[in-house]
């Protein structure tokens, strides 16, 4: 069966305006894969990276990396989904800004009842990011203190509740003052105001001189030498995401310097790649959302038609918590 689908295409690299809205043929899906129709997708920076071409896509290519739909036919061999289900992901390849698509099922999780596809399709990228930095990257345990970069956004407000419901002291860092209160209601223990002045000294202050335990830093070139200044000897940073451009070549001798400091550059396709393990982390998810410990924000919406000004919102730092494209 071969249906039409409104979905987004750019076929160069660029501004928000070489986003293209056309009809695209979605067949049957082979073995191995599914057929989705979405209700909502979901907006992260990294359509943004891919949109320009900071992380290149072969041309032309459909964006979108999250959306939460229902499974309309299931591929041989796939036996975790079948027709009919809930189901929500974020998932390779880029396609998800469409009415519906064929797609790898292995990252396709059944979303649970008590979820709607909003939330399906605002958490699932930020949420599995969130799991990996908090249980997969460096052990954290009650009482560890961590510093997050934007955590007023999708990714930050999460991981404050994230934070808060396994007794991680968390330091954000915000735009504003609005965007600080913002993170500290949904469980930092401190949110500082970037604007404000040089983070890393008030991180000092915060840990009476001691340094956090772990950054974790989405923002990029802009907090990147901030951040290090802001962990104790020996301390994490975890840098996943250039929000404000990439972080330029440095000295690897500055983390000897600086305390023989870790780092690391990890993404969630990486530690989502097994299909068991996705699996397992997005129940670890839906079980965080489900028991009230995570509340999921949606703070924009834009029909799929508008997905420019969805764009320009985001770049622009106008948005908080997470932001959905309606079908």
């Amino acid at each position: 069966m071969t249906t039409m689908a409104k979905t987004v295409v750019i076929e160069e690299f660029g501004g928000p305006e070489k986003m293209k809205l056309v009809d695209r043929a979605v067949g049957d899906p082979d073995p191995g894969q599914v057929r989705i129709r979405h209700h909502a997708c979901g907006l992260n920076f990294i359509d943004v990276y891919q949109r320009t071409g900071l992380y290149p896509l072969p041309l032309p290519h459909a964006l979108g990396m999250e959306a939460a739909g229902v499974i309309e036919a299931v591929g041989e061999g796939v036996t975790h989904l079948k027709v009919g289900d809930r189901a929500a992901y974020t998932s390779q390849p880029p396609g998800a800004y469409t009415e519906a698509r064929v797609m790898p099922a292995a990252q396709v999780c059944p979303l649970p009842d008590g979820i709607s596809f909003e939330q399906g399709a605002a958490m699932m990228l930020k949420g599995l990011t969130v799991n990996y930095l908090f249980h997969r990257t460096v052990p954290l345990s009650r009482g560890d203190t961590v510093l997050f970069h934007a955590a007023a956004g999708g990714v930050g407000l999460i991981a404050c509740q994230w934070a808060r419901s396994e007794g991680i002291k968390l330091i954000g860092t915000a735009g504003s003052d609005e965007k600080c209160q913002l993170a500290l209601d949904h469980g930092a223990t401190h949110c500082l105001n970037y604007r404000d002045g040089d983070f890393a000294a008030k991180v000092r202050e915060l840990t009476n001189g001691k340094g956090v335990d772990v950054v974790m830093d989405a923002v990029g070139k802009d907090t990147f030498e901030g951040s290090l200044n802001s962990l104790r000897p020996l301390g994490m940073m975890i840098s996943f995401g250039n929000a404000s451009g990439k972080v330029p070549p440095f000295d690897l001798g500055i983390l000897g310097a600086k305390g023989s400091l870790k780092l690391t550059r990890p993404t969630v396709y990486t530690h989502i790649g097994d299909h068991l393990t996705c699996q397992e982390m997005a129940a670890q998810l839906f079980a965080k959302v489900e028991s009230g410990d995570v509340a999921i924000r949606i703070d924009q919406r834009f029909p799929l038609s508008d997905v420019a000004m969805a764009h320009q919102a985001l770049e622009a730092r106008q948005t908080t918590g997470s932001t959905i494209l309606e079908l």
